[in-house]
């Protein structure tokens, strides 16, 4: 996936703090969110577990990760918090679509009655051909507010 992290040039909601609202993207997806991911809307306030890897082409990404396997050189998670502000949907070519959700993981494998996993464009909600099981998840994270001393 071609994504990593980006910071948002807006001003922050906090007249108290001199940082800027953060934009973090997640790498999403594979077997793990296949296993027990979560449907992820946009707007949604969420949380994720994520790690650091860096990629084939050198650049640094986060990951989510929801499985501890034990091994060695196993990724140390951290938690982020933030609105999630824009989904996108990594097609096999590797180019990117924007898309209205992520479904879960079960809607992405079939077994979820009430959940076809279909993709769709967040604006007008027309189906969107390819399925994907990678996704790019963008959280925008609250300024940090620095404490006067």
């Amino acid at each position: 996936m071609g994504n990593d992290r980006a910071s948002s040039a807006g001003p922050a909601d906090d007249a108290g703090s001199s940082e800027h609202a953060q934009d973090l993207v997640v790498e999403v997806g594979g077997w793990e969110h296949d296993c027990c991911g979560p449907a992820i809307e946009r707007n949604a306030v969420i949380e994720l577990s994520v790690y650091p890897w860096t990629g084939p082409d050198g650049r640094e990404r986060l990951v989510e990760g929801r499985h501890d396997i034990g091994e060695a050189g196993t990724p140390v998670y951290q938690r982020v918090r933030g609105r999630v502000t824009n989904l996108h949907v990594v097609h096999e070519d590797g180019t990117i679509e924007a898309i209205a959700r992520v479904p879960s993981g079960s809607a992405l494998c079939g077994t979820d009655d009430g959940d076809d996993g279909h993709l769709e464009t967040p604006w007008t909600g027309e189906l969107i051909a390819a399925r994907g099981s990678e996704f790019l998840v963008t959280l925008q994270q609250a300024p940090q507010v620095q404490q006067a001393q």
